[in-house]
């Protein structure tokens, strides 16, 4: 492209590149060139709007809310747009270094409103604009159709048997069905697998004429016909099953399996499942994690948003540390008490994509509490198993990765009494992965923090101090996790302990704020899409690292960024930090 082309570069900047070739012509005949020197005044607040799109071809613009700088527009980025859509100047603007600019007037820009592309990339609303924002970029080939509806997989009906038929008449009427489950007519409805035939007929002794009421499942885990196919993988990875009801209102149309699924998504997560599965030995641990990250550029590229993603991942995680505890289980003994293996921080919020740091502790009923050495040596055989599945060990190890289940609570105790909000960092995201151990006395002493209004202080304030940065620049790099991501974490779990939710991700805590009119409508929109945006923009980000063999980072260069990306990351920012200032009126958190 000649560097001075206006109609190419025009051309190369979203969303001119994708208006139809007659209509990109009729508008570069209406472009116009212009020229501004630093310190002009382009609108004022109040004033008379602006009557053309401008497209930056060289300098920066400065945009101001009273006297504060909301954001600083460079090369490549556009606006006036919202002007010409409300009839309205909401804002400052200043040149801050000479612009070159092309510029296309009110009439032309109203007309390719009616191209949805072109139109979807001005939407006013910030949460609009955001959700359109991320291009998918290939990052393979693999791209299967996400939001398919499950029950187009559902092969043939539903095949039922009565409630006093026995092991051996269910097993003669799969093999005569060809199936590998059948539904049982009992109140409530159950159904039995080939699994059950060898996990709880054989193993345990039982023959044919064993009633199936005696080893049958319920009550039913079943799934929405129109849910997408992604849901569907959820529900099989969180019930642990490989046959999952579809259901149609009242109606069970069907069942879906693993292998369904499986030959529906090759690399998707019922592919890696069937890995962790067939897992033989401690020699096959490694390529988990390479596993992990074909499959998320695969649903990335597929068009499934980063937090589902990181959710697939978490139970898979799960499942592959169920792997893990049983085998250390054999090796060691059985355990000295029962005992529930944690996730906390992204991991306990479901919401690690790539495989990251160890964030796991071990707790243990208080009796086993004089069987320090056995517990020491489980967590060190698992935690070297997850080091070579993936997950690196913790740059600080921690002294104190396990311990008794009354330590833990008093942990969360001394989080709330003593203040102190960067302990609750991890703490208050923890989530039972595996284990026998019942932990609702960690739920019941994390739900203490809602009547304690002074550490919800002191927990929104250290989420305010860190802010994203008031303004960004090409030629530097901006850390998607600290600047953008963690802001909202940290808030949200802030807003989610006030109002009591159990929930542990960041945007069902958002939703919970929203639902207990803590946090508005609007920016409860903003927000989440803020957050979805930067989950995406890193787990894209991190992909590319990935393939070209270096250890994921969240720190990206501006520069590597599309113009329409960097005006996202600029939104997204914006609204993080107007959420900020309603949440620090909100706790108050000048008055300590």
């Amino acid at each position: 492209m000649d560097p001075i082309d206006p109609i190419a570069y025009v051309r190369a900047t979203p969303p001119f590149h994708a208006l139809p070739a007659a209509l990109f012509d009729e508008a570069v005949a209406a472009l116009e060139i212009a020229f501004y020197p630093a310190g002009t005044w382009l609108v004022r607040a109040g004033g008379r709007p602006l009557d053309h799109l401008s497209v930056i071809r060289k300098g920066t613009v400065r945009l101001e809310r009273e006297g504060q700088t909301v954001q600083v527009l460079e090369e490549g980025e556009t606006f006036g747009y919202t002007s010409l859509i409300t009839r309205e100047a909401t804002l400052d603007a200043v040149v801050e270094e000479d612009l070159l600019a092309y510029e296309l007037p009110d009439a032309d820009f109203q007309r390719l409103r009616a191209v949805p592309a072109f139109a979807g990339h001005f939407a006013v609303g910030l949460a609009d604009r955001l959700e359109k924002a991320l291009e998918h970029s290939p990052v393979v080939t693999f791209q299967p159709d996400l939001a398919q509806e499950v029950e187009r997989l559902v092969r043939r009906p539903a095949v039922w048997i009565g409630a006093d038929a026995t092991v051996g008449d269910a097993a003669r009427l799969m093999r005569a069905e060809r199936i590998s489950s059948v539904l049982v007519r009992a109140e409530p409805p159950g159904i039995v697998t080939d699994r059950d035939f060898t996990g709880r007929v054989l193993a345990d002794g039982l023959g044919p004429e064993t009633p199936l009421a005696r080893v049958l499942t319920r009550p039913l885990r079943t799934v929405p016909a129109e849910a997408p196919l992604h849901e569907a993988w959820a529900a099989l990875l969180d019930a642990g099953v490989h046959h999952l009801p579809v259901v149609r209102g009242a109606e069970i149309v069907g069942v879906v399996t693993a292998t369904d699924l499986l030959k529906s998504s090759a690399q998707g997560p019922m592919a890696v499942l069937r890995r962790v599965e067939r897992l033989a030995g401690r020699e096959s641990l490694p390529g988990y994690a390479g596993k992990v990250a074909e499959m998320a550029a695969g649903l990335l590229a597929g068009g499934l948003d980063a937090p589902a993603i990181a959710g697939l991942v978490a139970r898979l995680d799960d499942a592959l540390v169920g792997r893990l505890l049983a085998w250390a289980e054999t090796d060691l003994g059985p355990p000295p008490a029962p005992y529930a293996w944690i996730a906390l921080g992204a991991e306990g919020r479901r919401e690690q994509a790539l495989l990251t740091e160890q964030d796991h502790v071990l707790a243990y009923a208080d009796g086993g509490a004089d069987r320090g050495g056995w517990w020491e040596a489980f967590a060190e055989r698992v935690g070297a198993d997850l080091e070579a599945a993936g997950f690196p060990r913790r740059r600080r190890p921690s002294r104190t990765a396990h311990a008794p289940l009354s330590d833990w609570r008093q942990r969360l105790d001394a989080c709330i009494d003593e203040r102190r909000p960067h302990a609750a960092e991890l703490l208050f995201d923890f989530r039972k992965m595996a284990g026998g151990l019942d932990v609702a006395s960690l739920e019941a002493a994390a739900a203490r923090a809602a009547r304690n209004p002074a550490f919800l202080r002191f927990l929104a304030r250290a989420a305010i101090d860190r802010q994203p940065p008031a303004s960004l620049r090409v030629g530097a790099a901006v850390d998607l996790e600290a600047h953008g991501i963690l802001p909202v974490v940290l808030l949200a779990r802030c807003y989610g302990l006030e109002v009591g939710t159990p929930a542990r991700a960041t945007l069902d805590r958002l939703a919970a704020a929203r639902q207990a009119g803590i946090v508005s409508a609007q920016a409860h929109e903003s927000v989440a899409q803020a957050y979805r945006f930067l989950l995406g923009l890193q787990l894209r980000h991190q992909l590319r690292l990935h393939a070209e063999g270096r250890p994921p980072g969240a720190e990206v260069a501006l520069a590597d960024l599309s113009a329409i990306e960097r005006t996202r990351l600029k939104d997204s920012f914006r609204a993080i930090r107007r959420w900020q200032e309603k949440a620090a009126y909100h706790y108050r958190t000048d008055f300590f």
